[in-house]
Parts: structure tokens; C-alpha cells; sequence
């Protein structure tokens, strides 16, 4: 469990701190921001496996499911609930997070207000 405890509790570390362009490898300049910026929640979301969304029964946003890691461990990241959650066979490990600093959750709301 070592393994999935370690992955978990690095992404809830990621969305509480963000992550920089340079820690993503993406040329910041063409962003218009320095290497030490923080991506976006958008720029996030571009590697993601899959995006489950919580709705209510008005379709109004509640959260979001986002698939980060599959295969071994699978990991999600569960925004209604603020968790992160890790899985593989038996094992598994959740851990809480308390800030989105890429501003995840905002992104995943707008792209569920504009889908078509």
C-alpha cells in the first residue's frame, strides 16, 4: 500500500500547491508566463483519463470524478468531496485536500455549463 499511499497523497500535495510549467515540461512563453507559474485547472485536464460529473437532479453542477492514474493503481480525484482516492486490488487509500490551487474544480464546472 506504500506505493498507492505515496501517489495519492503526491496529487492532493499537487492540487493544494499546483504544479508550474516547469515541473509539467510546458514552455511557459507560450502562455505569456514564466517557467515557476502555476498551469491552470484547463491545462490539468488536458492529461486526465476520464471526467465523471455529479449533477443534481436539476443538472446543476455539484462535482466532478477525474481519472488521474489507471492501471495500477487507478487514482481519482473526487472534487464534491474534496479527495483524492487510490485503488489497487485490496489496497487502497484516500486522502483529503484542502485547496485547489490550479482552480481544478472552476474548470470542471464551466466545461460542464458549456458543454452542448
Amino acid at each position: 500500500m506504500g506505493n498507492i499511499k505515496q501517489q495519492v497523497e503526491s496529487i492532493a500535495n499537487q492540487l493544494e500547491n499546483g504544479i508550474t510549467f516547469d515541473y509539467c515540461g510546458m514552455d511557459a512563453s507560450e502562455f505569456n508566463s514564466e517557467p515557476n507559474d502555476i498551469i491552470s485547472g484547463y491545462d490539468y485536464l488536458t492529461d486526465v483519463l476520464d471526467i465523471q460529473y455529479i449533477v443534481n437532479s436539476a443538472s446543476e453542477f455539484i462535482g466532478a470524478r477525474v481519472l488521474v492514474a489507471f492501471g495500477g493503481p487507478n487514482i481519482w480525484i473526487d472534487t464534491a468531496r474534496s479527495v483524492v482516492e487510490g485503488a489497487w486490488w485490496e489496497d487502497s487509500y484516500t486522502v483529503s485536500y484542502g485547496f485547489d490551487a490550479m482552480g481544478l474544480e472552476e474548470a470542471l464546472r464551466e466545461l460542464w455549463e458549456c458543454r452542448a
